[in-house]
């Protein structure tokens, strides 16, 4: 049976995995609050993909650049004159919309004359009259400073990319790293969506992880090969995400970015349909070429070797947290049928589940048994850190709960620990139940 959406949203506010943002005032949209278990999976995915790129290399290099910067930054960037999404409204019921998520076959840089050619009907109330397509730059504005005039004007970042490149001369000024390297980044952005949708896929306020990999401009091609592999090595062996629910779309030049050559969209099978995981885009020179033209500031690498100098050109792996949670959690989703009864369970990998073990005192009012419990528990604790404790219910329930959170493993202490210093312990995925001595775990 196909995961349906609403089942992965009811689970994650159920279980304490992610709320709506300020739920307690109705809500906020494109906006989504983490709770206890889902920011613990959020922060191993993210270690994880650090884990990965940046420390299990030695061509990678980190960097965290501040979330509002210079304004010229965006001027340089195309954003302040490109990055806009085109606004429809519907002038029955008022909403607005993306013209080009109404209709198939059309993109960012459709006309009014050919999107009312469509002949689409508005989403909430069913007609189709519509007003002209607008514009919209979905870069949040904000102010600097004590005065709120024209000077005073800033952005909160639409990308995470940028800060990197603007950071590439004080990286290579003083660490001069051996080309090719990367420089990773992981942080907050912002993009005034005009209509935030389907959970955490579609928001206003996210977290990307992104390199920009800078290469001499002959090389780019094989950079590129291996960086895509490693893209797929990352989702299909870290994340553990099925290969045959990933997909590469090559982007046609009239879909890409502005600052694009080529991009490749890595595409997953969600519930709500295949839809872009990541991308890996070729970006040229283009962000260092303008920032070199903007700041007057040369952007040129010397090389070690050769004595060579040039402007590297950059390949970009760009992963949106959200949507690479979201598809762990769409991929580990499963609904089992057993004994008339319908089991549901989290297969997260051990590695990204919030818990490793869950101990439980089998009777929590046997005062012995809880003690002994206590012990385990912090032994455990102090093993691997990730572990719960979990007294309440009957021990069925306790199953039942720590299955929908993905926990690997229960370890449950009973009567027979207290005279042969073993505990039962409960697979989650196969829910068999084998005695193991405490010292073994």
């Amino acid at each position: 049976m196909a995961t349906k959406l609403e089942d992965i949203v009811s689970l994650c506010k159920r279980r304490g995995f992610i709320f709506p943002g300020s739920d307690v005032y109705g809500g906020f949209a494109g906006t989504w609050d983490y709770g206890p278990l889902g920011v613990a999976l959020k922060k191993k995915i993210m270690n994880e993909w650090w884990k990965f790129w940046v420390e299990d290399r030695d061509d990678m290099f980190g960097v965290d650049a501040a979330i509002i910067m210079n304004p010229k930054t965006w001027v340089a960037s195309g954003h302040a004159a490109t990055f806009a999404d085109p606004l429809v409204e519907c002038l029955e019921c008022k909403g607005r919309f993306r013209a080009d998520k109404l209709a198939d076959g059309i993109n960012e840089s459709v006309t009014t004359e050919e999107f009312h050619n469509l002949h689409a009907k508005c989403p909430t109330c069913g007609k189709e009259n519509w007003g002209p397509i607008r514009k919209f730059n979905m870069m949040f504005q904000t102010h600097v400073g004590p005065i709120v005039d024209d000077t005073s004007v800033a952005y909160l970042r639409p990308e995470t990319a940028q800060g990197i490149f603007t950071n590439y001369k004080n990286v290579v000024d003083s660490i001069y790293p051996s080309i090719p390297f990367g420089l990773a980044q992981q942080g907050k952005a912002f993009r005034n969506e005009i209509s935030p949708r389907d959970f955490v896929f579609r928001s206003r306020e996210f977290e990307q992880m992104e390199i920009e990999y800078f290469v001499h401009p002959d090389t780019w091609e094989e950079n590129f090969e291996k960086l895509l592999k490693s893209v797929h090595e990352f989702l299909e062996e870290k994340m553990e995400i099925p290969a045959e629910k990933i997909h590469e779309l090559e982007v046609a030049p009239e879909d890409r970015a502005h600052y694009s050559k080529r991009t490749i969209d890595v595409e997953f099978d969600y519930p709500i349909g295949r839809e872009e995981l990541m991308g890996i885009a070729y970006r040229t020179d283009f962000d260092l070429g303008n920032i070199q033209r903007e700041s007057g500031k040369s952007m040129e690498y010397r090389d070690k070797m050769t004595g060579e100098t040039f402007v590297p050109h950059v390949i970009e792996p760009s992963f949106g947290v959200e949507r690479l949670l979201m598809a762990v959690l769409a991929s580990s989703y499963t609904e089992e049928e057993k004994d008339g009864k319908t089991r549901v369970l989290l297969k997260l990998p051990e590695t990204l589940a919030p818990f490793r073990f869950c101990v439980s005192p089998l009777l929590k009012n046997k005062p012995e048994l809880v003690e002994k419990a206590k012990e385990v528990y912090d032994a455990l604790r102090a093993k691997y850190g990730n572990v719960t404790w979990d007294d309440s219910g009957n021990i069925g329930k306790r199953y039942m709960k720590q299955d929908e959170i993905g926990t690997p493993k229960c370890v449950v202490v009973d009567f027979d620990t207290l005279e042969d210093g073993t505990v039962t312990v409960r697979d989650r995925d196969m829910t068999e139940q084998t005695r193991v001595k405490i010292e073994e775990l």
